[in-house]
């Protein structure tokens, strides 16, 4: 079984994939992982490990938990996630990273890292990455006649906006039409004129308690495109974590993302 330590057991994604890794009989679940101070630590995080020792038990101690582990599936925020990075780094041990937020500095430092293993992507699921591989080949052919809007919406919780699934289709777009002159824009407001064709805008809504759902539109004459993706339960990103642990644990060191374990 993959020896498996999960940080951020009290959040959403956490506790999903906590849960669904203790009915998967391919991992072991050696630490479960919160924040120094929060109320959970030290509380059982329920009756899911599969030795004599009885239940696990919540700890805020990541030197110490990593040792047991095989890899880390890592979904908290930009400075717990950089911490997590450079030790697993240390110990050899591999790390999936669903962390979204995380600044441009950091992004180039696990990117050029040549001998960590992890696998890292602003979203974990199957459906999201299949998008971000149909929007890359349609951007390529709607190309100068075609208005591109990103539009995503999210629960009333999330702290970080435009989400960095939105972030990473822009980016796609982008990479796809490289000799256009774009204009990235974030929201607009008072009399902003004509659309100009080089813009790209990437537009967040907040509300409620929608798990996540992004739209990318090619708006030309006479007709639109509209690619989307809903997703409805957290379980799907949950899934896509626990198949990144089973991917990396069998790869040489390197930096990879769902693209890589998906075979795409």
């Amino acid at each position: 079984m993959i020896k498996l330590a999960i940080t951020g057991v009290g959040g959403k994604m956490g506790s999903a994939i906590l849960k669904l890794a203790a009915g998967d009989r391919d991992f072991q679940i050696t630490a479960a992982l919160e924040k120094k101070g929060h109320p959970m630590v030290g509380r059982p995080a329920g009756p899911i490990d599969r030795d004599a020792t009885g239940s696990l038990t919540i700890t805020d101690d990541m030197t110490q938990a990593i040792d047991a582990c095989d890899v880390i599936i890592d979904f908290t925020e930009p400075g717990t996630t950089m911490d997590n990075f450079h030790l697993a780094r240390e110990k050899r041990k591999c790390i999936v990273i669903g962390t979204t937020g995380l600044p441009e500095d950091a992004l180039n430092q696990i990117r050029s890292t040549v001998d960590a293993k992890t696998v890292i992507s602003p979203n974990m699921s199957v459906g999201m990455n299949l998008m971000f591989d149909i929007v890359d080949r349609v951007s390529k052919i709607l190309q100068d006649g075609y208005d591109v809007e990103i539009v995503e919406m999210h629960h009333r919780w999330k702290k970080d906006a435009p989400s960095g699934t939105a972030m990473r289709l822009k980016d796609i777009v982008k990479g796809a039409q490289p000799g256009r002159q774009w204009e990235e824009i974030y929201g607009r407001k008072g009399l902003t004129g004509e659309r100009k064709s080089k813009e790209i805008a990437v537009l967040g809504l907040r509300g409620g308690d929608i798990v996540g759902e992004h739209t990318v539109m090619y708006a030309g004459i006479g007709e639109r495109l509209e690619i989307t993706h809903r997703a409805y339960s957290r379980d799907n990103f949950a899934l896509g974590a626990l198949m990144a642990a089973k991917w990396i644990v069998r790869q040489p060191p390197g930096i990879y993302g769902m693209k890589d374990v998906l075979g795409l």
